[in-house]
């Protein structure tokens, strides 16, 4: 609360023209929901925060709707028929316009050399933008993308003027522009060697399926993640057939590698435990042949140590 505050004394300060502001947990009790935005963006729901939260998707939604505000436009990312009447039911009751992203704006013609994604993009079924190039090359950034479309769209509606060579523009400097990183990131070749930080199921799924689409003869895990989490809905979709560098993160929400390889194990997940992210790393790419592949993953801070 104390660092939410700090943050928007600062931008009053420097007087900013657009501030994007992230709800650090959930939304109803989190202190980023003071604010009465422009717009209100949920992406999609996933198990997360649980003991927080709820163990159901619907009650991790409710927790989510709450930044829909009166009279605020409010974008949903993907249709999820489990929890979609939620936002519906929420936005009718305070009377926001609400927009689901996926159900307008639709990528197809999709190509991934795993460096960048290139796109083209319908609007209702009609041709909106060709080639459209982003340098976060996860399959799962097309989500991304038709939700800030839809965002823009309700940004214009305002009076803002955002227009398709703005657009492109900044999709395809996105890295650039923000200094952002962890998404699906290469960090060498020969092994091929990514890190991603995607850490709640649906983030694990995407990543399963994108290293999917990669030939390689053997993948090395380096995993680590939090100890604040349940993991085990994690564990068990990750890929039994890879060799796992169990580690922890620097940092005291840290999970100990050691429950953590205990806890993989009962999921028929095989490896090592180390001592350090580092140490972990070192040894995934000391084990690895050039046909193979590492991954970097499991938590932020685990990738954030690599980086």
């Amino acid at each position: 609360e104390m660092t939410v505050g700090l943050a928007f004394c600062y931008f009053k300060k420097e007087k900013v023209d657009i501030t994007v502001i992230e709800t650090g947990m959930g939304g109803r009790l989190d202190s980023t929901n003071l604010i009465t935005p422009e717009l209100s963006v949920i992406t999609n729901i996933s198990w997360d925060h649980m003991q927080f939260l709820g163990n159901t998707l619907p009650a991790i939604a409710t927790e989510k709707a709450a930044i829909i505000k009166p009279q605020i436009q409010a974008v949903i990312g993907e249709t999820q028929d489990e929890v979609s009447g939620i936002f519906i039911s929420r936005a009718k009751d305070v009377d926001a316009p609400l927009y689901f992203a996926d159900q307008k704006y639709v990528l197809q013609n999709i190509s991934n050399n795993h460096i960048s994604l290139t796109a083209d993009v319908y609007q209702d079924g009609h041709l909106f933008l060709e080639k459209l190039t982003s340098p976060l090359a996860g399959n799962y950034q097309s989500k991304n993308i038709s939700t800030v479309l839809q965002s823009i769209e309700c940004l214009n509606n305002l009076g803002y003027d955002i227009d398709n060579r703005i657009i492109q523009k900044g999709i395809s400097g996105v890295l650039e522009n923000t200094g952002l990183q962890g998404r699906w990131q290469i960090l060498s070749q020969n092994p091929l060697t990514i890190c991603d930080t995607g850490h709640n199921i649906a983030g694990i799924q995407f990543i399963i399926k994108q290293l999917q689409t990669i030939n390689y003869k053997r993948l090395h895990f380096v995993l680590g993640m939090v100890n604040d989490k349940d993991i085990s809905h994690v564990l068990s979709i990750l890929p039994k057939n890879a060799l796992y560098y169990f580690c922890k993160a620097d940092i005291p929400r840290g999970l100990d590698a050691d429950i953590l390889a205990r806890q993989a194990s009962e999921k028929g997940l095989q490896g090592h435990v180390y001592n350090s992210v580092q140490e972990a790393f070192a040894d995934a790419q000391k084990q690895a042949h050039a046909a193979d592949c590492i991954f970097i993953g499991g938590s932020t801070f685990t990738v954030s140590e690599i980086l």
